[in-house]
C-alpha cells in the first residue's frame, strides 16, 4: 500500500482555519504549533489535565475500524472532557455488516446530527475521502492504514517539546518497523516542519522504506543509529501488517534492535524514551527501559488525550 497524499486544501478552509485533521504532510508550522500551545494549556503544572465546556453542544462520533485501545478511550475521553456528547458506534454489528456502504453509514451518521467524526481504517486515504464527500462535518484522522496518524504524532512533538524544549538541534532515532509505522510517517512530517534535521531512522533491512528517504539517515545497526540521541522512539512491530519473512523471530529481533539499558548508554545521558504502545517487552524495549527513569510512555498517554481535546477544540472554532 502506497500513502495517500493529502492535500492541505483539504483540511485548512479558506480563511487558513483547520476544519479537519487528515494528516501533517505540508501543515504549516504555526498550526501544528497552535494544537501543541492549546494541549499544554490544557495540563496543568502538576501534571493533571483540565476539563472544558466548549464542545457542549455537539457531538463526536468515534468510528473504529480497526482494533485500538489508547487512540479510542483517549479520543472518547478527551470528547467527555470538554463537555462533548461523545457516541462510540458499535461497528461490529452496525449496518455495514448488513451491506450497507461505508458512505452510506456516514450519510446516515451526519443526518444523526453528528459533528465530528474520529475514523480508524486500514484503508489509506479513507478518512480524506470522507471528508471529501461529507459536507458539514468535522473528520479527524486516527489513523489509516500505513498512511497517517497525526495525534498520535502531535502528542509525541507535544512530549519531546515539554523534555527538549526546542527542535531544531535534537538527535532523533526512530526505531523498529518504520516501514508499516504509520506513527513514524507522521512524526517525520511534524519534526521536520518543526525544524529537526537529525532524524534517524534504524531497522533491519526488511522494515526500511522501499523508498528513497531524502534528508533521513538509514542505519541497520542499532548501537550506531542511537549514538548521541536525544530522543529515542522504538515503534510496536506491527504484526498485523508484516509478512513472516519481514524477521526471522522476535528474540533474534530483541536481540538486534531492542533497546536495553546498556544499550542506551549509548545516547545522550538525558535521552528521552518514547513508545506510541502498546509495548512488546521483550522484543522492542526491555521492561528496565520502559519502566525506567528515561521512559516518558506514559506522559505520552496523558499527552494524547490533550492533544485530541486540543483538535476538538480547535475544530470546533474555539482557537
Amino acid at each position: 500500500m502506497k500513502p495517500h497524499t493529502i492535500s492541505n486544501d483539504a483540511q485548512l478552509n479558506s480563511n487558513g482555519r483547520l476544519s479537519h485533521l487528515l494528516g501533517l504532510e505540508g501543515l504549516p508550522k504555526n498550526q501544528i504549533e497552535k494544537i501543541l500551545d492549546v494541549a499544554d494549556d490544557l495540563i496543568d503544572k502538576k501534571g493533571n489535565l483540565q476539563k472544558t465546556k466548549i464542545l457542549r453542544d455537539m457531538s463526536v462520533a468515534n468510528l473504529f475500524f480497526e482494533p485500538s485501545t489508547r487512540t479510542r478511550n483517549t479520543f472518547e475521553i478527551a470528547g467527555k472532557r470538554t463537555s462533548a456528547k461523545t457516541i462510540n458506534v458499535d461497528l461490529a454489528n452496525s449496518a455495514t455488516k448488513k451491506n450497507e456502504t461505508l458512505m452510506d453509514t456516514m450519510h446516515t451518521l451526519k443526518a444523526m446530527q453528528i459533528d465530528m467524526f474520529v475514523i480508524r481504517h486500514k484503508q489509506n486515504g479513507l478518512p480524506h475521502h470522507v471528508a471529501e464527500n461529507i459536507k458539514g462535518v468535522s473528520i479527524i484522522n486516527a489513523g489509516d492504514g500505513i498512511n497517517a496518524h497525526p495525534t498520535q504524532a502531535l502528542l509525541d512533538v507535544l512530549t519531546i517539546r515539554q523534555h527538549k524544549k526546542a527542535f531544531d538541534n535534537l538527535s532523533v532515532a526512530i526505531v523498529g518497523d518504520i516501514r508499516h509505522s504509520r506513527v513514524a510517517r507522521s512524526g517525520i512530517q511534524a519534526m521536520k516542519t518543526l525544524g529537526t534535521t537529525d532524524i534517524r531512522l534504524i531497522a533491519p533491512e526488511t522494515l526500511h522504506y522501499k523508498e528513497e528517504t531524502p534528508g533521513l539517515e538509514r542505519f541497520d545497526n542499532l548501537d550506531q543509529g542511537i549514538e548521541g540521541a536525544d530522543v529515542i522512539i522504538s515503534l510496536r512491530l506491527q504484526k498485523e501488517r508484516m509478512i513472516a519473512a519481514d524477521i526471522p523471530d522476535e528474540q533474534t529481533y530483541f536481540e538486534g534492535f531492542g533497546l536495553t539499558n546498556e544499550r542506551l548508554k549509548l545516547a545522550k545521558p538525558d535521552a528521552i524514551v518514547m513508545h506510541p504502545g502498546p509495548v512488546n517487552r521483550g522484543i522492542e524495549l526491555s521492561s528496565n527501559v520502559a519502566d525506567g527513569p528515561q521512559s516518558v510512555i506514559l506522559q505520552q498517554v496523558t499527552n494524547g488525550i490533550a492533544v485530541r481535546m486540543a483538535v476538538m477544540e480547535i475544530l470546533a472554532g474555539a482557537f
